[in-house]
């Protein structure tokens, strides 16, 4: 799995709509779509907000890894 589809899956889990995490990364909802359908690669800075939003590593959001484990503690 890629990230485009970890990330759709972890929205959808979370019962969100594009929109709103949209506006979580100050994106448009189009820019959002575009991270999701594999049509813009979406920015490392994005993906650590997704990753401690979601509470799940970078390898599991990336797709390096199946395993969601918690985005680590500081």
């Amino acid at each position: 799995m890629v990230y485009n589809e970890r990330i759709r899956e972890l929205r959808k889990d979370k019962a969100m709509v594009q929109q709103e995490v949209a506006d979580m990364l100050e994106v448009g909802q189009r820019t959002y779509a575009d991270y999701e359908n594999g049509k813009t690669r979406i920015p490392v800075k994005s993906l650590l907000i997704l990753a401690r939003f979601y509470d799940v590593s970078m390898d599991y959001i990336s797709g390096a890894s199946d395993v969601k484990e918690r985005y680590p503690s500081r």
